[in-house]
């Protein structure tokens, strides 16, 4: 049965690869993978574009474990040789936009529950969502959904992560800064340049660091990714904005985050875009962790940010691919690496839910 799962998860993430499914845009891959569940005979239920399902012997006395991986792409980048549109397999690999991220993850996880849906003794719920808007952390991707789901105790996310155990992710704060002056002709002495003070300003951010670090995921990572100030050529502004870029270990939350850089940051303002987005894990005596140990699978602290950022629940990171490719020009994704990643996930399964 896995076999068979296995070969028509490979068709169907070669259909994805070949349907736009931007951000936002998921409408058409969220009929093909309604497909699958008519095609199994498996209740489902559709919210827009996210596509989910609980298993056939649902009980609410028993804790429930949430399978997600999402279907959106990013759009591909110029330096693209391939059609990103074309599905092509070549040795060994399947290239395509969505391949490896994450649509491998998607079609594997889909194939799992698959497998275990009319399983009467499993001791875990199991509840699947192909997610969209995961690639914009949209409004209505998988944290529009959790308010429909039955409570989660625990999450498998579907991310490349070479089949190891992401056992925590960074959160992130995106965070807008003013930097104020005195404006003034060019031509006239200003000891009040904006542009003059922002020097000190990003050596300051350049320098400045937080004292928690954390086992999993280290120290909290800080950069300024973008700098804007002035018009024209003749005119000093009043001020300048910056963009600062905040990955967050799970030793901080994303509301302390900005309490530190709104008291200490030498700027006029400093105004978090969104406090949602928070770091992940799951206790490294968890039965999931032990089990993935227990195959010999690695654990590590993941920078990337997921859907787990959604979550409030224990959440592991887990899927076949590789995070490096992800966002790449030719993306791909190898056809043994999707084979072996419907293996793990339900050998993982079936040592903890059976």
């Amino acid at each position: 049965m896995i076999a068979q799962l296995t070969t028509e998860a490979i068709a169907l993430l070669k259909q994805l690869i070949e349907t736009v499914s931007f951000s936002k845009e998921e409408d058409k891959t969220a009929t093909l993978i309604e497909t699958w569940f008519k095609t199994h005979n498996l209740e489902y239920k559709r919210t827009l574009n996210n596509v989910w399902a609980v298993n056939k012997y649902f009980d609410e006395g028993k804790p429930t474990l949430l399978l997600n991986s999402h279907q959106d792409t990013v759009k591909p980048n110029s330096a693209y040789t391939r059609d990103p549109f074309k599905a092509s397999v070549e040795d060994g690999k399947l290239y395509g936009l969505g391949s490896n991220d994450a649509g491998g993850c998607l079609v594997a996880l889909i194939a799992t529950f698959t497998y275990f849906y009319h399983r009467d003794d499993l001791k875990y719920n199991l509840v699947l969502v192909a997610s969209a808007e995961e690639e914009n952390s949209g409004s209505k991707g998988l944290n529009s959904m959790l308010p429909l789901l039955p409570p989660i105790d625990v999450a498998i996310v579907g991310e490349p992560t070479l089949m190891h155990l992401a056992i925590a992710e960074k959160g992130l704060v995106v965070f807008d800064a003013v930097v104020k002056g005195t404006p003034s002709h060019a031509a006239h002495p200003n000891a009040d340049n904006v542009i003059y003070k922002s020097i000190e300003v990003l050596q300051w951010f350049r320098d400045f660091k937080f004292e928690k670090t954390s086992e999993a995921l280290g120290d909290v990572k800080l950069t300024v990714s973008q700098i804007n100030a002035g018009k024209q050529h003749n005119a000093v502004p009043a001020d300048l904005n910056l963009v600062i870029d905040v990955r967050v270990n799970d030793a901080y939350t994303n509301a302390e985050i900005a309490e530190i850089l709104q008291a200490q940051a030498p700027v006029a303002s400093i105004t978090p875009r969104s406090l949602r987005l928070n770091s992940s894990s799951i206790p490294q005596d968890h039965d999931l962790v032990k089990a993935g140990v227990s195959m010999g699978r690695n654990t590590y602290g993941s920078p990337t940010l997921s859907d787990q950022a959604a979550l409030s629940c224990p959440s592991l990171k887990l899927g076949p691919g590789d995070s490096t490719r992800s966002h790449s020009a030719d993306e791909y994704i190898y056809l043994h690496e999707v084979e072996e990643g419907v293996a793990l996930y339900v050998e993982l399964l079936e040592r903890v839910i059976i």
